[in-house]
């Protein structure tokens, strides 16, 4: 694999997508996660690929990406695997734990996959490979099942906290 090419964020766009999840509001990656550049190349139950290239501004002072945002990235593959396509709940990270086997350039992609699921809880694990398709680091993660805030009190949150 020369490179990894970041899809668009549709539910049009995304591989292996029902057409259900047009309408789904978990399509689209979260602000934070659009804000780095990240893209959801495949979402399906139990498995997620999403991919980011690091810009300069995320560099660590040896011109690597730097480890708090490739944990992001496991953190959003993970969290992708663990809430599939047309499932009402949200997800909230409760422990992500990351381990590093080299540096990491160039382009990135997550691979995520659930591992076990019980009715509030989701056990993923995932890993992050570079262009070269090597590994550079693996994790695991623990995600609760939450149920999301209707739109109405999701703007009413926001007006009370002045954003």
């Amino acid at each position: 694999m020369d490179a990894i090419t970041p899809a668009t964020t549709t539910a049009s766009a995304v591989p292996n997508a029902p057409t259900e999840q047009a309408d789904d509001p978990f399509v689209e990656l979260a602000p934070f996660a659009r804000t780095l550049g990240m893209a959801l190349a495949i979402w399906e139950p139990g498995r997620s690929v999403v991919t980011y290239s690091p810009e300069a501004s995320h560099l660590n002072t040896h011109g690597m990406a730097h480890g708090g945002a490739i944990m992001t990235l496991m953190d959003v593959g993970l969290a992708r695997a663990a809430r599939g396509p047309g499932m009402a709940e949200g997800i909230v990270t409760i422990e992500l734990k990351t381990s590093f086997m080299r540096a990491a350039s160039g382009p990135l992609r997550c691979e995520g996959r659930l591992i076990q699921r019980t009715a509030t809880l989701a056990f993923v694990e995932g890993s992050v490979f570079d262009a070269q398709d090597r590994l550079c680091a693996h994790g695991t993660g623990t995600f609760k099942y939450v149920t999301r805030l209707p739109e109405q009190a999701r703007a009413a949150r926001r007006a009370a906290s002045g954003g």
